[in-house]
């Protein structure tokens, strides 16, 4: 893995600290934005290639958040971060691109196990399209 570039986007500083900490002992470089207003200000400037985003946030909820990405950025592979995994949530995401759903509300190591499979496999994807 050559450093890839993971932009985390959660509105709960604990989830952008513990999460982002386990993201970097991966090998991953690691940018955090606590708004979206922030993660798209991210996006344009350091230029991820992997989003993972927050569905329930105060100012606009991930699929909002995606969907605007999506009008500058087709390719960044994404992993939606929920506390809500219901099928509703998920509905029509898939369209947007999102790699993979990571429930939340389970226990840390159990997020944390099921988001770096999220992330290994859109990085074993990503080689196989080279």
């Amino acid at each position: 893995m050559a450093n890839l570039r993971v932009l985390l986007v959660d509105d709960e500083p604990d989830i952008l600290k513990l999460m982002g900490e386990r993201i970097k002992s991966w090998g991953y470089d690691l940018i955090t934005a606590s708004s979206p207003k922030e993660a798209m200000e991210n996006l344009k400037i350091k230029d991820p290639q992997i989003a993972i985003l927050d569905y329930m946030m105060p100012e606009m909820d991930g699929v909002k958040l995606l969907k605007k990405i999506r009008e500058d950025n087709k390719k960044i592979a994404v992993i939606m971060f929920t506390a809500y995994p219901e099928p509703k949530a998920m509905a029509g995401t898939e369209k947007l691109g999102v790699k993979a759903f990571v429930p939340k509300l389970s226990t840390y190591s159990d997020a944390s196990s099921n988001l770096k499979a999220a992330l290994d496999l859109i990085v074993k994807e990503s080689a196989k399209d080279k």
